[in-house]
């Protein structure tokens, strides 16, 4: 459920970068790639925007790791895929079971807000 927040061309620009990536890149490299378009922006504006884009629903905040937080621009339940060597996250192409969630609301009392599947191994490029 995605909660209105107010326009700014920083947050607009923030978001445009995660969907013009499937890198699921952290908030430095959010941070040095928002830099190249406005050049005066602070890595400090940079994470409270990220914040906030994933608290109204508009990015997808990952930790797959424990480790690392990644941001994806592509908030349509899906899977990842974290390897283990190289620290990347990837999507993983394959039906997302939405069935999950209403069988976990169901045998649970508890108020189900979200999932999240992480697959982990070793990418490709490791390999």
């Amino acid at each position: 459920m995605s909660v209105p927040i107010k326009y700014s061309h920083q947050r607009e620009a923030i978001v445009d970068y995660l969907k013009s990536t499937k890198s699921h890149p952290t908030a430095e490299t959010v941070y040095e790639n928002i830099r190249l378009i406005i050049p005066n922006i602070s890595l400090g504006t940079v994470y409270r925007n990220l914040n906030q884009l994933a608290d109204c629903g508009r990015i997808l905040r990952l930790s797959c790791d424990g480790k690392n937080v990644h941001y994806d621009g592509f908030t349509h339940p899906h899977c990842h895929f974290l390897c283990e060597v190289c620290g990347s996250v990837l999507d993983m192409d394959m039906d997302f079971p939405s069935e999950l969630i209403n069988k976990a609301k169901k045998s649970s009392e508890n108020t189900i807000k979200d999932v999240s599947i992480v697959f982990s191994g070793v990418c490709e490029a490791c390999k």
